[in-house]
């Protein structure tokens, strides 16, 4: 009677399992997929950690479960006992365990906030939070849209803000310089970063032009002045920066290819035609001057021209065609992405082909010219159980599902083309449920720019959850078949749940 009043007066969520028996614990497991344990040595132990949690399995509400197991009492003891988790042995009497996919994944051995222990079921194998690095402590973290105005508002300091987010690899590698800077002008200067990944900070990323990550900003007196752009700065540069702050250098304009010495020919939309009269076997590669492909084609495309133009008997010559210029060639011959090799012989269009990328292969097939391989049919060309939609049907179709997981991406992406195969399998896990869906937009296609625009798409893959055609979240999970089915198993669960409650209650 003691430990139900105790219980009650702690204010314990309804969210939290109260966990005794072993058969319950196996079946939680079993049903749950991502669960942290809060194993106590008695209930008067588990108080202050109760209450944490119980805030907790709010915000992870559908995505995680907290689960409490009280050692001190009579009927979990055998439980603790049979999972081997002793919470006397701890200075708190209290031990965090985390289970994934039914077994144990890990002790929680993260800052014991909301914050950190959100973050973490959220994402259990995600990098800890940067304001959790002992070495990040005189960065300033702002976590609101308040917090940051607040901060602009009292500070007199001339001030760097860091926008990033967390799975970011530029951030990463530039954080330990950053906090290093941080420690170093503490008095002087303020550095503070915030992570607005999330939907809610879109009025943030807008204000302060936040187009890609990390984007950081320079304020005096609370007034944006300017962008710091040098993200291979050590903590040296910033400070060094930050004695004489200037807004970003202009860059000179890159020399166009076709100005440059090289022996490639390069066409305009003038002497296409004429050239191709001219010259039975053409290799051409149609580019774009910012395309990092190409750039790093170039060297290899020349020494393939170089040689090619000395051969005694040469069995074609290489060209190239600025797509960006040459727009009627570019439509002409359906170019959308870069680069694009084309050959033609006897001036017709005879093959296009995507694996010449190095002088050798290039120049041993000119020398035996043949049909590439088919081409991989596009994502959504192939028979699978995603919906592929466009601007024009994308919220009607989303009405239709209770649930919806939507990926927008880009097929030219090296981290959606890991991510598709996971997606695809989770979609087919779900195609006899009739509430669920798994949808992707292909935000390359023109007709999509602004609908991907308007869904707050700033980096491919961004994975958005959609209730009944309703934007809830940004998932943020991990991108395996696991993570993405365990997603939408929760969330049916937390379906069947309610309608057994319904069917009590009547």
């Amino acid at each position: 009677a003691f430990l139900a009043v105790f219980v009650c007066s702690l204010k314990v969520s309804p969210l939290i399992e109260k966990i005794s028996d072993h058969k319950d614990f196996k079946k939680l497991l079993r049903t749950r997929n991502n669960i942290l344990v809060l194993y106590s040595k008695s209930a008067a132990a588990a108080e202050s950690s109760l209450r944490l949690l119980s805030s907790v399995a709010q915000e992870v509400k559908g995505r995680g479960t907290i689960g409490w197991i009280d050692c001190g009492d009579t009927e979990s003891r055998k439980l603790c006992k049979k999972m081997k988790v002793d919470p006397n042995s701890k200075e708190k009497g209290v031990e965090l365990l985390h289970y994934k996919d039914g077994a144990f994944h890990t002790e929680y051995t993260r800052a014991v906030t909301l914050k950190s222990v959100v973050a973490f079921l959220k994402d259990p194998e995600g990098a800890p939070l940067w304001e959790e690095d002992p070495e990040a402590k005189d960065v300033v973290h702002v976590d609101s849209e308040k917090e940051l105005r607040r901060l602009l508002k009292k500070e007199d300091k001339p001030l760097l803000m860091m926008f990033y987010a967390p799975w970011c690899g530029v951030c990463k590698r530039m954080m330990p310089s950053y906090q290093q800077a941080a420690t170093e002008l503490k008095g002087k200067y303020v550095l503070a970063g915030m992570n607005v990944y999330s939907a809610e900070f879109e009025r943030i990323k807008e204000e302060y032009n936040v187009r890609g990550y990390p984007t950081i900003c320079y304020f005096e007196k609370g007034k944006f002045l300017f962008h710091f752009e040098n993200y291979g700065a050590t903590a040296a540069d910033i400070a060094e920066w930050l004695k004489n702050p200037q807004a970003p250098q202009p860059q000179a304009p890159e020399t166009p290819w076709a100005d440059e010495e090289n022996v490639v020919y390069h066409l305009t939309d003038e002497d296409f035609d004429k050239f191709m009269k001219d010259h039975s076997s053409v290799l051409v590669m149609f580019h774009a001057p910012w395309c990092g492909h190409c750039k790093k084609m170039k060297p290899e495309y020349e020494k393939a021209a170089e040689f090619l133009h000395v051969a005694s008997d040469s069995p074609g010559v290489l060209a190239a065609v600025d797509a960006t210029v040459n727009k009627a060639l570019a439509e002409r011959y359906h170019i959308s992405g870069f680069p694009t090799l084309k050959y033609f012989k006897d001036g017709e269009e005879k093959y296009t082909l995507p694996h010449l990328r190095t002088k050798k292969k290039i120049i041993d097939w000119l020398l035996n010219p043949e049909a590439p391989p088919p081409p991989e049919p596009a994502w959504e060309e192939k028979q699978t159980s995603v919906l592929h939609l466009a601007g024009e049907d994308f919220r009607e179709s989303l009405k239709k599902k209770k649930h919806t997981l939507v990926m927008f991406y880009a097929p030219w992406c090296p981290h959606c083309k890991n991510a598709i195969p996971h997606f695809t399998t989770a979609a087919e896990v779900f195609k006899e449920d009739r509430k669920i869906s798994y949808a992707a937009v292909d935000c390359a296609k023109e007709q999509n720019h602004e609908l991907c625009k308007q869904e707050g798409v700033d980096g491919y893959p961004t994975f958005n959850y959609y209730n009944y055609g309703r934007f809830v979240e940004k998932y943020t999970g991990e991108r395996g078949d696991s993570g993405f089915t365990t997603f939408m198993r929760t969330l049916r669960e937390r379906d069947h749940e309610r309608v057994g409650k319904k069917k009590d209650e009547l």
